[in-house]
């Protein structure tokens, strides 16, 4: 028996609504993208989704107590809680720079947590 999901695309503006026919976790069939990212991506979401992770980190700091940070990439989404634990024993001492590497490897996924601003005090 199959089973359709429906995943809207986020790569662009126009928000393709895509359905996705499923049978046992491979796909059989999609419909309603209008270009090769949007097939992509709905393969992608159904099959291992990933997520850009936004957050913060403490900041030792006598003006702020905290940054903004980021993964450089997508992480998978199983892997958020355990990303989040391990920031929040992180702590930052200025200057940061945007961009620079928070953290190395977070939760084991071989991707970076980055600075989303930078701080001089």
């Amino acid at each position: 028996m199959s089973d359709k999901r429906n995943v809207t695309c986020i790569i662009c503006p126009v928000g393709c609504r895509i359905e996705v026919e499923l049978e046992n976790e491979d796909i059989l069939n999609l419909s309603g993208y209008r270009c090769k990212r949007g097939l992509q991506y709905a393969k992608d979401e159904v099959t291992s989704p990933k997520r850009i992770l936004t957050t913060t980190v403490r900041l030792k700091a006598r003006s702020a107590h905290v940054l903004p940070v980021r993964t450089r990439a997508p992480i998978p989404r199983s892997c958020m809680k355990d990303a989040m634990k391990e920031l929040k024993s992180v702590f930052v001492c200025p200057p940061v720079k945007m961009g620079d590497v928070v953290l190395k490897d977070v939760a084991g996924t071989g991707v970076d947590v980055i600075a989303s601003r930078s701080w001089t005090e």
